[in-house]
């Protein structure tokens, strides 16, 4: 016995245009999802002889050629450029974007870090010693003990910096400001024809002091007195200045 299975005919079945919209909709949303996961989140080539980018940025120099080579491609060094937080040699930059499906052999071109911008001395000449470290630190740069230099400017004054003003540095990089003493102030006495003796208790009564004594054979003075100095007499010295001597001697 056979039993005959009845369908409706589909001739009667209407759709109507509402529900081709969210067909349409839904077969769509379908090839978006499609195409992004095929195109971004699992990238693959999609002529044969083609390689997808891969993402070095990030990577030293080194590991960024060894990636790029494992993908058929080539690396064209860029150069490198200042980067305000990545370390010199971390690569930075890259062209073409990774992602981006290229033929084997497609050159790709790395810029590395140069560390970060450096940053020139500032020039702080004439300004108040305080305010001249504060400007070096302000900078970005260390401004370490200041040196003092007798000098014709008033006390406490800048003169200048080690290294000099312009000098470009790393981000914290010593500075040393050297200071005015002020000007020399100090005459050198005449010691000509004092003792060595008593020339040394005349200079440290001055705040100077004695220096090389050197005797000379002579008959125009007495043996054991000053018969030359340097600095030569009345010349301004600054504070612990040292005066070198010549003391006769006999002839004989």
């Amino acid at each position: 016995m056979r039993v005959r299975r009845h369908f409706d005919s589909l001739q009667g079945v209407r759709v109507d245009t509402k529900t081709w919209k969210w067909i349409g909709i839904g077969a769509g949303m379908v090839l978006a999802g499609y195409l992004t996961a095929y195109l971004i989140l699992f990238p693959a080539p999609i002529l044969p002889g083609h390689q997808a980018v891969p993402r070095v940025l990030g990577l030293t120099m080194a590991e960024a050629q060894a990636e790029i080579q494992r993908s058929k491609l080539q690396v064209t060094d860029g150069g490198a450029e200042p980067h305000p937080t990545a370390p010199a040699g971390i690569v930075v930059w890259q062209d073409p974007p990774p992602g981006i499906v290229a033929p084997e052999g497609t050159k790709i071109t790395l810029v590395s870090s140069a560390g970060p911008p450096k940053i020139p001395v500032p020039d702080v000449a004439k300004l108040d010693g305080g305010l001249a470290q504060s400007l070096i630190a302000a900078a970005g740069l260390v401004a370490s003990q200041a040196e003092s230099v007798q000098a014709d400017a008033p006390t406490g004054l800048a003169m200048l910096t080690r290294p000099p003003a312009g000098t470009a540095l790393p981000p914290g990089a010593s500075v040393t400001v050297v200071i005015s003493r002020g000007a020399p102030t100090i005459p050198v006495p005449d010691l000509l024809g004092m003792s060595s003796a008593d020339s040394r208790t005349r200079l440290e009564n001055e705040g100077l002091q004695l220096g090389t004594v050197t005797r000379r054979r002579t008959s125009e003075a007495s043996p054991g007195t000053v018969v030359a100095q340097s600095p030569a007499a009345g010349t301004l010295a600054a504070p612990g200045t040292v005066v070198d001597i010549v003391v006769a001697r006999s002839p004989q």
